[in-house]
């Protein structure tokens, strides 16, 4: 069962930010300095790459005790035991999923809209990700989300939701009251040249919005 408090501070991974470190370098001092799960993303790996990277990053996160999910690729998390998958709105629908890895893995879903929201709980999702509340580059033509829309999922849905999409520590102050159970970053992490002190910066807010 899926422990809401980690979703806390949601790391997703895009090498394309890295100054020197390796991808699960990066990643290992985003946990030590406060990231509570983590997401591999990288759109631009070749499969054996991308399972390379995989292997490397759990062995880091399970060090730490912390979740680590797949972006997407359902048959490699169940091949290496991932904790779980995320799936966009045009990846394999959550109850497919959810055949497929079982009822003890995580399952994350997309969701901008309040029906897109519903039909993922429906359909046996553990958590969401809204948004893209600000502004964002990690994505191609993201669709921005707005706080209210935001809340309205909050209100619709009974498992957790965390924020994504352009959050940083000078702006995410309005995502309070919210109630949202953490916040999904990219860039604010791996776009910095020390990952352990964005993660600290970020988590230091974040703190003082989901208790």
């Amino acid at each position: 069962m899926l422990d809401q408090s980690t979703l806390k501070l949601y790391a997703i991974t895009d090498r394309r930010w890295l100054k020197g470190m390796t991808l699960s370098e990066a990643v290992e001092e985003a946990i030590l300095g406060g990231a509570t799960f983590v997401q591999l993303r990288e759109k631009h790996l070749s499969e054996e790459d991308f399972r390379r990277e995989a292997l490397e990053m759990q062995t880091v996160c399970w060090k730490h005790h912390v979740p680590f999910v797949l972006d997407d690729n359902v048959a490699l998390a169940k091949e290496i035991d991932a904790d779980g998958v995320h799936v966009g709105q045009e990846d394999m629908p959550a109850y497919e999923v959810r055949k497929l890895l079982g009822p003890d893995k995580i399952v994350g879903v997309t969701a901008k809209t309040v029906e897109a929201a519903l039909k993922a709980e429906k359909d046996g999702a553990d958590y969401l990700g809204v948004g893209a509340i600000f502004e964002t580059h990690s994505h191609e033509h993201p669709v921005h989300t707005s706080v209210e829309t935001l809340e309205a999922i909050a209100r619709a849905v009974s498992i957790p939701i965390i924020a994504i999409g352009g959050i940083k520590v000078d702006n995410m102050q309005i995502l309070s009251g919210t109630d949202i159970a953490g916040i999904a970053v990219i860039s604010a992490i791996f776009a910095d040249p020390n990952p352990r002190a964005a993660a600290a910066a970020l988590r230091v807010q974040i703190d003082t919005i989901v208790s």
